[in-house]
């Protein structure tokens, strides 16, 4: 198997006991790093990045292939055969190609050049390269230079191992990816093995400022500086840097580099380095930054025989805490959206929210395992939102990319609030909230307040895409959980307000067709509607996807449709509709059963809705047979893209037999459990254990349910049932319990 042979090689590298390449190592119970292979999602569609990070990391460390293309949005494709630098920021599994900030590359001389945008390169082979949380190592196989990466918070550590030869080492700044373009640059030697400068540019993320302070383990031979002007509308707009430091390398010598980046200035990098970077070990950093893991991924203990699923799991875990990502100096201050530099004082700025996507569970899945992290999180929507005039959409490095739809920072504000975690202002987080859901001149906002939906014929000045129809849904959850809020606040009127605006999902569904359908400015319902049909009306789904986007009020969108055993129908109908074998499927459309898209968030939920019906067996037939064809321990092992955590965190909150339907509502509902046994552990040393007897793959049906001995007689399980502690027992059949 071929992972095992990447976990003997990781391990062997660090020195530590193996006694075979059979996984026996000698602390196995406590190392659940050696669980994750980040290799996972690099193939086909999930767009992952295989490099070192700590948990949540402002730095993400790892090789970028060199070309362009939307399997590439990493920077790494698991196909491809190049290795072009090794570089500090990336995107774990989004759409955008950006990042790829402050890019080193170590060569022997001469070195192999093609034309842009591949430029300096070597090859590589899979069969020389590893990777497990916190550590990526490759084999450079034209200059026979080993690679190895691991990281603080803040901090990138390399270790180069060179031949005997002349060598060089590249800082390329003016290098740039897919969306991404430099503006300027700027490189300065502070002593004999000492750089740091800066990278700014525009792509997704627009004035985006990268600043870094690096540091060589042994002083330069020599360096050289190449400038070259950056041209935009044919005038000089900015340099692009690129540094080479020359060595003469005996065989086996290792050089260790450490760099710090800021999106302060050089002066914060310098402080993050000297928080963080200052031991000259390799080994050291890698230890730490595995504790870290282990403390993170052992929130979870996973009990079964079965090595591939057990690597699926964490390493699945291991996805979901990659984003958001720390965005802030050791000392609190960070670059904000009005372009100014702000300070966090008792908490920690986080960036790169990618809300369209991970409100659903990945935000769910942290109030159960990382509460620290969500008061943070919280305090840093709501301090972007002082300081940008709304909530984020989808923000990074100090930016508002108003990538996707909805307001979809309220549920993660109001999920916490509602969970009583964190210490942050509510009075301020509700005018924050109600504040953003009343900004009539974004994205039709207006139009749905006074109309009760977003007519499809206006055309929308700041989307190219209309979308019209997905916004009206998406609104209608955010204004339920301002409801929500405000309720729990007593402040009966405005949550009165918010509760009927939460209603207008109503407006668009269309009894004739059953589905909810695109309405123009005189209330007229869209002709020839085709809900298989993908169009400019809904974001990235078809009509069949979107019709369940109800979370909020899902026995009233059973009562539209015509009662129980109509929806079942309905349900019955979008898992077995199989698309026409003619029919080009868009890009996001995978993992496909019948209509339901699992490569695409909109359908995460509705295999759980059968619970509403009278045959809650489906949900656990459809959710046993997503968890094991649709995630897999191989490059390709995630059937769309990763998204920041949410296509992971599903995994996690299902595999552990319940999801959250409705995200602020405190319950999840029952589905199937994936293990004989699972434990997540608190920080009060209570642990909720959950139990599955004979489970397997044919014994994926739900017998029968018991919560601390006593039978459950809901098809869901409380917020408060989790962290209070206790067990939840599940007796499995292969048979389906109707």
């Amino acid at each position: 198997m071929k992972y095992l042979s990447i976990i003997c090689m990781g391990l062997a590298m660090m020195s530590l006991s193996v006694s075979s390449c059979n996984n026996n190592v000698k602390y196995q119970a406590e190392d659940y790093t050696q669980f994750v292979n980040p290799f996972i999602g690099t193939d086909f569609t999930g767009n992952t990045y295989p490099g070192a990070q700590a948990p949540f990391g402002m730095v993400q460390l790892s090789p970028d292939n060199g070309l362009p293309g939307w399997d590439r949005i990493s920077g790494y494709f698991y196909p491809d055969s190049t290795i072009a630098g090794f570089s500090h920021t990336h995107l774990s599994g989004t759409g955008a190609g950006d990042l790829y900030d402050i890019s080193f590359m170590p060569v022997t001389l001469p070195y192999i050049e093609a034309e842009q945008p591949l430029g300096i390169h070597s090859k590589f082979s899979h069969d020389r390269e590893s990777a497990y949380a916190g550590y990526y190592q490759v084999f450079l196989d034209d200059y026979k230079i080993n690679v190895e990466l691991t990281t603080t918070e803040r901090c990138g550590i390399q270790r180069y191992t060179f031949p005997k030869a002349e060598s060089a080492i590249f800082i390329n700044l003016k290098k740039a990816m897919n969306w991404d373009e430099t503006q300027d640059s700027y490189i300065e030697q502070i002593d004999s093995v000492t750089l740091r400068g800066y990278r700014f540019s525009n792509g997704w993320v627009r004035n985006q400022k990268i600043y870094f302070y690096t540091k060589f383990s042994r002083p330069f031979d020599s360096i050289e500086m190449d400038t070259t002007a950056i041209l935009k509308d044919g005038k000089e707009n900015g340099v692009g840097y690129i540094a080479r430091i020359n060595y003469n390398t005996n065989e086996n010598e290792q050089i260790l580099i450490r760099t710090a980046i800021s999106g302060v200035s050089m002066e914060g990098a310098e402080r993050n380095f000297m928080a963080e970077a200052q031991d000259d070990n390799f080994d050291s950093y890698l230890s730490k930054v595995r504790e870290t893991w282990n403390e993170a991924l052992g929130k979870v203990e996973v009990t079964t025989d079965n090595l591939d699923e057990k690597v699926t799991f964490y390493t699945a875990l291991y996805h979901s805490m990659l984003a958001p990502a720390i965005y802030g100096d050791v000392d609190g201050g960070y670059y904000g959206p009005d372009g100014r530099v702000h300070k966090s004082e008792g908490w920690t700025n986080y960036s790169t929210f990618s809300l369209w996507d991970t409100y659903r569970a990945a935000h769910p899945l942290f109030t159960i395992i990382q509460p620290q992290r969500v008061n943070d999180m919280v305090k840093s929507l709501i301090a972007f939102s002082e300081q940008n005039g709304r909530l984020p959409v989808w923000n990074m490095y100090g930016c508002e990319t108003d990538m996707m739809i909805g307001y979809h920072s309220v549920p993660v504000i109001v999920d916490a609030y509602l969970k009583g975690i964190g210490d942050f202002n509510p009075i301020v987080a509700l005018d924050e909230c109600v504040k953003t859901a009343n900004i009539d001149d974004y994205r039709e906002i207006g139009l749905y307040k006074k109309m009760g939906y977003i007519p499809y014929d206006v055309v929308d000045k700041y989307n190219s895409d209309n979308w019209s129809l997905s916004k009206t849904l998406e609104y209608a959850f955010d204004d339920y959980c301002i409801a929500k809020m405000a309720e729990e606040m007593g402040k009966k009127d405005l949550a009165d307000s918010f509760y009927k605006r939460s209603l207008n999902y109503r407006n668009v569904y269309n009894p004739n067709s059953s589905f909810m359908q695109p309405r123009d400015s005189k209330g007229i319902f869209i002709s020839d509607f085709k809900p298989e049909e993908y169009t400019q009306h809904i974001t990235e789904s078809n009509g069949w996807q979107y019709l369940w986007s109800v979370q909020h009020d899902i026995n009233g969108l059973v009562e539209l449709i015509g009662g129980k055993k109509r929806f079942e129908e309905k349900l019955d109908s979008m898992f077995t509709l199989i698309p026409d074998g003619n029919e080009e499927l868009p890009i996001f459309s995978t993992g496909m059963i019948g209509q339901y898209a699992h490569g695409n968030e909109p359908s995460h939920h509705v295999a759980y809705l059968y619970n509403y019906t009278d045959s809650p067996w489906k949900t656990q037939k459809y959710v046993s047979e997503i968890m094991h064809e649709l995630y897999k321990n191989t490059p390709d092992g995630l059937c769309g893209n990763e998204d920041c955590g949410q296509m992971s965190a599903w995994y996690v909150m299902s595999a552990m037999g319940f999801y959250p339907v409705n995200p602020v509502s405190g319950e999840y509902e029952i589905g199937t459990p994936m293990f004989p046994e699972m434990k997540i552990k608190f920080a009060d040393n209570k642990i909720f254990t959950i139990i599955a007897r004979n489970v397997s793959r044919e014994n994926c049906y739900v017998k029968s349910v018991r919560l601390n001995g006593e039978v459950l007689t809901e098809s869901f399980i409380t917020h408060d049932h989790i962290v209070k502690g206790g067990v939840l027992e599940f007796e499995m059949t292969d048979k389906m319990m109707k």
